[in-house]
């Protein structure tokens, strides 16, 4: 049995318009950051605005902050280098006179890793915290919408540090350094324990001292990432190797890793700086 065909008119005029059409390349589902376009970098200093709700039109790191350039890197990093450190309150003081007494006042890496362990302790509490709030405030449709903004910055925020302490643990382990169980595993979970209950405390005294020492802790770190690149050198020529930073999304040197996340807690210093002149929710 033949198949019919197509009379020759309304074939020659199905063949130009497939001619004619263009051809798509389709992008994976779920875009890895290297199908994402750049941003525009921000200026000298000034925090770069990142999409709640998505990865937003720029580039960003896998925990939503910005992904900046080599030279913008560079850029921010002598940016905080010449910005002077906030007033430090006197827990956040407290806070650092112990790290450089357990640790020593020399930056490393192992020293990141459990600054990393308790940073990210006051977006658990304020998360927990805005919860109740919604309890309570939920009929009041502008105040429950600000409060569960800010549960899925409190989120963001707390996933954006578990990155780093992913990565510098990676660093750590690449290292071949062993480190003492006291001193890197009990200590520091004894600082995250007394960490939790002071901004726990901070919080139901008066909402703004807590957003205060943190700002005054993202500050110090932003600071102490940036003048750790300036120390070594040789971290601008070393691959980080490191599987956890590539998922993140960071460049390949070990110097822009760090500054990527020098730069994330700057963001994180100036939200919570913003929490400071807004209302208290709830």
């Amino acid at each position: 049995m033949s198949v019919p065909t197509l009379p020759d008119a309304t074939r020659h005029a199905t063949d130009a318009t497939t001619d004619r059409m263009p051809t798509v390349e389709f992008l994976p589902e779920f875009p890895s950051p290297r199908h994402v376009a750049r941003p525009v970098p921000a200026p000298v200093g000034a925090s770069v605005p990142v999409s709640r709700a998505g990865a937003g039109p720029g580039r960003t790191t896998a925990a939503r902050t910005p992904r900046l350039g080599r030279r913008a890197l560079r850029r921010e990093q002598d940016a905080t280098l010449l910005a002077p450190r906030r007033r430090y309150s006197l827990v956040a003081r407290m806070l650092f006179a112990t790290m450089d007494l357990l640790y020593g006042r020399r930056r490393t890496m192992e020293k990141f890793q459990v600054l990393e362990i308790v940073a990210r302790i006051p977006y658990q509490i304020w998360e927990n915290a805005a919860y109740r709030a919604l309890t309570r405030r939920h009929r009041d449709i502008g105040v429950a919408n600000r409060i569960r903004e800010r549960i899925e910055e409190n989120r963001e925020q707390q996933d954006n540090e578990q990155w780093h302490l992913l990565i510098t643990a990676e660093l750590v382990a690449q290292s071949g350094r062993k480190l003492g169980g006291f001193r890197y595993r009990f200590l520091p979970w004894l600082m995250a324990v007394g960490y939790y209950h002071t901004s726990w405390l901070l919080f139901v005294l008066a909402p703004r001292w807590s957003y205060r020492l943190n700002a005054d802790f993202e500050d110090h770190a932003e600071h102490e990432y940036a003048q750790f690149v300036a120390e070594n050198p040789g971290f601008e020529h070393r691959a980080h190797g490191s599987v956890v930073a590539a998922q993140y999304g960071a460049l390949d040197s070990l110097a822009d890793l760090l500054r990527q996340i020098g730069h994330d807690e700057r963001m994180h210093k100036q939200e919570s700086e913003r929490y400071l002149r807004e209302d208290t929710l709830g």
